[in-house]
């Protein structure tokens, strides 16, 4: 039934929320290679892989080889960190690991109702595929019950985790994407480098750029961000919207363009573009002599063949220091990847 095939990859296919158009390692890692401690616990890159390469191909839908290899190997690795974690504890407390995660995960996941089930078979018709709800009724109570229990399985491993130091040295892929001059915001020493490719009317974009501006936010001085286009065939204003944001940027209002058309997704057209420049001020002879003359279009194509090359095939795409993160990712995603970077960096 879909929704099994549902369930089975959407731990990874919701990481895959993004407009759609259609990887070398660093330093490669030995199987011997320590990718991760517990505490004076070591994990090795083929244990790791042991438990990672059983994952089914089909979980990582898209993703470039090197990129699927690291997702797996990651997931196995968080399991591999948190089975050793619990380990530990029910040594500590002289129980099998089995009791302890029956007494404190298991047994303190909230029981799923027959109106939980109801409910998320009401707000998610269109993943069942016209299934009846009595035909998939267990499948949806799994799903719901597998969820719970995994939440209250974080919570009590972040608890674990402030009391058992954990470092993870898993090296993942990572490409060489210039900024090509494009704007930038913060300042070029910051540790932590971000270059999205977006497109202005794809609605993944739309919904990604709060979460990108509560990251700068957040981290401050310690983010330099750099905006590429990436305009889709398929969205018809998308590539106007960014030659005329490029040349918004040619007179110093590039983020104040790019805030106003994000603001205003259904106001795109020739005419409505021009509106913006006028709202903010610009010198309209020289934007109308810009944009008409499509002085940018090189710029645009130029920023479509890099993000082609390094991997890109919708948007909104990110690079966090090379590491590539697609689509309308939640907060949580971009602070566990700059987390790590700003630690990884901490450690050298």
């Amino acid at each position: 039934m879909p929704l099994l095939k549902l369930v089975s990859a959407a731990g990874v296919c919701a990481l895959l929320a993004g407009c759609s158009s259609s990887a070398a390692q660093q330093r490669p890692q030995a199987p011997s290679d320590v990718v991760a401690t517990v505490g004076s616990t070591s994990i090795t890159l083929s244990q790791v892989d042991e438990r990672a390469l059983q994952q089914p191909a089909a979980n990582f839908g898209a993703m470039r080889l090197a990129q699927a290899i690291f997702e797996a190997r990651r997931a196995a690795l968080d399991e591999l960190v948190g089975d050793q974690l619990l380990e530990q504890e029910a040594k500590a407390r002289g129980v099998s690991r089995d009791s302890l995660v029956e007494r404190e995960i298991t047994n303190k996941a909230p029981n799923v109702t027959d109106e939980d089930v109801a409910a998320w078979y009401q707000a998610n018709r269109a993943r069942v595929q016209g299934a009846s709800l009595d035909q998939v009724r267990q499948p949806i109570r799994d799903l719901l019950t597998t969820q719970r229990v995994r939440t209250v399985r974080e919570q009590v491993l972040a608890d674990l985790k402030t009391r058992t130091p954990v470092r993870l040295m898993l090296e993942p892929p990572r490409q060489q994407v210039a900024t090509a001059g494009r704007p930038t915001r913060g300042p070029s020493n910051a540790p932590i480098e971000i270059i999205e490719f977006s497109d202005f009317q794809c609605p993944y974009c739309l919904r990604a750029n709060p979460t990108v501006e509560e990251v700068l936010k957040l981290y401050g001085d310690k983010i330099r961000f750099t905006y590429r286009h990436y305009p889709l065939p398929t969205h018809p204003n998308a590539r106007p919207a960014a030659e005329a944001a490029q040349c918004a940027n040619e007179q110093g209002k590039f983020w104040a363009f790019h805030d106003r058309l994000f603001a205003n997704p259904s106001q795109l057209g020739p005419d409505a573009l021009k509106q913006h420049a006028e709202a903010l001020g610009l010198d309209m002879a020289k934007f109308d002599a810009c944009v008409d003359s499509r002085k940018y279009k090189g710029d645009v194509d130029t920023d479509l063949e890099a993000g082609e090359a390094a991997g890109v095939d919708g948007t909104p795409a990110f690079f966090i220091n090379g590491r590539m993160l697609s689509g309308a990712q939640p907060l949580e995603i971009f602070k566990r990847v700059i987390d790590e970077e700003l630690a990884r960096r901490n450690a050298g």
